[in-house]
């Protein structure tokens, strides 16, 4: 999948065939998985396509194109994994490699936070939390944490996570809802409880990836480092349940399977294997979840995968996109997540398969 990737763009990473990169997550979770397969196969052709691809968007002077700090947008912050890569290998550019994530850091300095220290998604999304940006903004965070040798840093990480569990966690099925509104102010938002009304498939998978990804820098002897574990560990048992048992894969509404409309997803399925199996990987999960993972997997490859008539490897059924508010406004209901166009060969899910497929082969 990642050489049928390079196919379709053969240059750089770009969102269009045949335009050069911009700044944005999707990019920066390509190139993540991308880096995953450069790491198992030791291809230097990866990481060459890596660094051209961000070093179209990295000025001389460590600026970054078509970023606005001003945003203060999560979203921004996910491609910066990429350069803290990058800064610790060698090459002629390490130094604007190192000042463009400071400059990124320099952004979660000043984002705007709800009263106990949650990040806002945006600025213009104020006083809101979505499960989308734990992994746009901790893995990052966390790395950088490390690599600078800045052990506050991972106070900071435990608090987004402590947040989340706090005001998305539904008690009834485990289940995490999409956003939390503090103000109770958008029309979305429970008035009791501030939190958006469905349960979105690809936002716990962006929150089931974060887990797993950031302990992969977190201190070994950091009191938040169990806490993610125990959250990651609560979260695996409720993946199992709401798997479909016919395909193995997972709703775009989670807990409405079969309902009218509703369908089996390709990146929250994607996502979900990914965690499940690295958290089996690394021991934070019991062994039996490789079992779920390896279901969710076959799935995958059953519902979405298909050969393209010149070889390369196309992935179908990924939602292109979902959010609260803004405009048009998107309310949150069942109806809108069913609203949303598929698309195929989305990042948001070429990523993730990709992801995923490493982790089943080193389980293998």
């Amino acid at each position: 999948m990642a050489d049928s990737f390079i196919k379709w763009f053969p240059d750089s990473l770009g969102l269009e065939q045949n335009k050069a990169a911009r700044w944005g997550y999707e990019q920066g979770l390509m190139l993540k998985a991308l880096e995953r397969v450069w790491q198992r196969t030791g291809e230097q052709k990866y990481l060459a396509y890596i660094r051209r691809t961000i070093d179209y968007s990295i000025g001389a002077d460590g600026s970054i194109q078509r970023f606005k700090l001003d945003d203060y947008n999560l979203d921004n912050i996910n491609t910066g994994r990429t350069l803290l890569t990058l800064m610790q290998l060698p090459g002629p550019r390490q130094a604007q490699y190192r000042q463009a994530a400071e400059l990124l850091h320099h952004q979660l300095d000043g984002q705007p936070r709800t009263q106990e220290g949650g990040y806002w998604h945006k600025k213009r999304y104020t006083h809101q939390m979505w499960l989308d940006g734990l992994y746009m903004a901790e893995p990052f965070s966390a790395e950088y944490s490390q690599v600078f040798n800045q052990p506050t840093g991972f106070d900071n990480v435990a608090l987004q996570f402590a947040q989340v569990e706090k005001h998305l966690v539904d008690p009834k099925t485990g289940l995490l809802y999409h956003g939390y509104d503090e103000s109770r102010e958008q029309q979305w938002a429970n008035k009791t409880t501030g939190q958006s009304p469905n349960f979105w498939g690809r936002g716990m998978g962006w929150y089931a990836m974060a887990l797993v990804d950031v302990l992969d820098y977190f201190p070994k002897d950091h009191p938040g480092r169990a806490k993610l574990i125990a959250y990651l560990q609560r979260l695996a048992p409720v993946l199992a349940k709401y798997q479909d048992p016919k395909t193995g894969a997972w709703w775009q509404v989670s807990d409405q399977a079969g309902r009218k409309g509703n369908y089996v997803e390709a990146s929250a399925s994607c996502m979900f294997v990914y965690a499940l199996q690295k958290g089996v990987r690394l021991g934070y999960l019991d062994k039996k979840y490789a079992a779920v993972a390896r279901k969710g997997y076959q799935g995958i490859l059953k519902e979405f995968v298909q050969t393209e008539p010149d070889g390369t490897l196309a992935l179908n059924g990924t939602v292109s996109v979902g959010g609260l508010g803004g405009t048009p406004y998107r309310d949150g209901s069942y109806e809108y997540y069913l609203s949303e166009p598929l698309k195929k060969n989305d990042f948001k899910g070429v990523g993730p398969f990709i992801m995923a497929s490493v982790e089943m082969e080193l389980a293998k």
